[in-house]
């Protein structure tokens, strides 16, 4: 009878343990965003985001089941007392949060040590190939510009890029040892929540050529300062091999900053001063036409990305790109054939409606930007977003802005989740936006439904940002 009551409580408490566990997984396995998550009840109850049977957490999942089982075999076999026992499953049930935390730090010295064993294998690897090495880091339009980058260069060189915005340890670890083979390059998207991360892909990878995009605040709750940004996002010109040469976009002003301090080979672009830039720039729903100066030469260049950050992502991109031997011609080719990258600006067009999926985005520029993309559009225009987040003691002042530009560009709009409702409403309340044409809704059900209310023949629809489930 014990066996079988603390089968019955370990199965019933692993059950429950599920919205927890995925809650642990959407704050990057940290448990101290783990437990703010929970003390704000901001737990991943929905169905955005599924619970990913990764080989960590799995074995995560695993040291849990054997705390349950030590824990619920020790009430049942030594407590005879019905309401004492009652009293520790319900005290177990409250402490569920505290044990997935416990399960963390008793798993943690096995995944230091596969983590230190994929980034010793695939940086010796790495070593062992003559291949040209490129880094990419910053705030914003590190996956755009990589994938531009790697569409340039692929018409003279076979390329492996870090697929979609895999940006850590052990997401470059993964690319170099399953993707990496016979190429010529190696493009590696760099991301960083704390300060030091830049500084250990860079020692992971050594590159030779480094790109800095656009830095502005993001992971604000992390960092804490633009400054402390700043110095992280410059760990990567720090990090660069000896006579290596580094392109920063210089339309940020931070970027620019760095590009003055950094001692090295140099080139800024988006600066009419620079190697690179952009000028006469039209934009309409059908794409972006812009001359591109490109080291001296005036370039006709068309392509079907949308927006400013697009085309100095380009522009950035076409520097490097020149840099390593691709000729002007090759280069507007490319750019002609450019492809958004998925829910990022990506228009989807349909017999009804257009839907400009700006999903991915969860920045105050590209929120900004698209916006500026979205008034370029005739019909009715409607706005969904949940705001931004990770803003640190900014968010509010943020989304309250956010509130005004879309209350400036939309005929409605469509606030999900509650964590940014109030600021979001309040700003486009203050720029006269109609409360009666403001709606919301806490489920992707609810969105629906409202959607298909407000659509009509020819409306613009603009999804900007989507939280994951530990955001209401």
């Amino acid at each position: 009878m014990v066996y079988f009551n603390t089968c019955i409580c370990v199965i019933l408490f692993m059950a429950l343990s599920y919205i927890f566990a995925k809650t642990y997984q959407l704050s990057g396995y940290q448990p101290r965003l783990f437990l703010k998550s929970v003390i704000e009840f901001n737990l991943a109850f929905g169905d955005k985001n599924k619970l990913h049977w990764t080989k960590r957490m799995i074995r995560f999942l695993l040291t849990l089941f054997i705390i349950m089982c030590g824990l619920f075999f020790v009430v049942n076999y030594f407590i005879n007392n019905i309401y004492l026992k009652v009293f520790d499953i319900l005290l177990i049930f409250l402490c569920l949060p505290l044990l997935l935390i416990l399960a963390h730090y008793i798993i943690l010295p096995v995944e230091i040590l596969i983590k230190k064993h994929f980034i010793a294998r695939s940086t010796r690897k790495l070593k062992r190939k003559k291949i040209i090495k490129i880094g990419i880091t910053g705030s914003y339009g590190k996956t755009s510009t990589k994938n531009i980058l790697a569409a340039m260069l692929e018409n003279q060189y076979k390329v492996c890029i870090t697929p979609k915005n895999y940006n850590t340890e052990m997401g470059l670890s993964k690319t170099i040892l399953q993707e990496l083979d016979d190429h010529d390059i190696f493009i590696a998207e760099m991301g960083a929540r704390h300060p030091g991360d830049i500084k250990i892909l860079a020692k992971m990878v050594e590159p030779d050529y480094g790109i800095i995009t656009t830095i502005g605040p993001q992971h604000l709750e992390t960092f804490k300062s633009i400054d402390a940004i700043e110095k992280t996002k410059f760990e990567l010109a720090e990090g660069i091999k000896e006579n290596g040469i580094m392109v920063f976009n210089g339309d940020s002003k931070s970027t620019r900053k760095l590009f003055l301090q950094f001692k090295g080979e140099k080139y800024i672009a988006c600066d009419k001063n620079g190697y690179a830039y952009a000028d006469n720039v039209y934009i309409d729903e059908n794409g972006s036409h812009f001359d591109l100066f490109l080291n001296g030469s005036k370039l006709e260049a068309k392509t079907k990305l949308l927006g400013k950050c697009n085309i100095n992502n380009i522009v950035t991109a076409s520097t490097l790109a020149h840099i390593l031997g691709i000729s002007s011609q090759d280069i507007i080719a490319s750019i002609r054939q450019l492809e958004p990258s998925k829910h990022r600006l990506e228009i989807l067009k349909n017999n009804y409606c257009t839907i400009i999926d700006d999903s991915y985005n969860c920045n105050v520029v590209g929120a900004k930007e698209a916006l500026d993309v979205l008034s370029k559009f005739n019909g009715i225009k409607i706005v969904i977003t949940p705001g931004i987040v990770e803003l640190g003691a900014s968010q509010s002042q943020e989304n309250f802005k956010l509130g005004t530009m879309i209350a400036d560009v939309a005929d409605y709009l469509i606030i999900m989740n509650n964590v940014n409702k109030n600021e979001i409403l309040s700003g486009a309340i203050s720029h006269n936006f109609k409360r009666e044409n403001i709606f919301f809704a806490e489920s992707r059900k609810k969105q629906k439904e409202i959607l298909e209310k407000l659509t009509s023949k020819d409306c613009v629809v603009l999804f900007e940002n989507d939280l994951p489930d530990n955001y209401k």
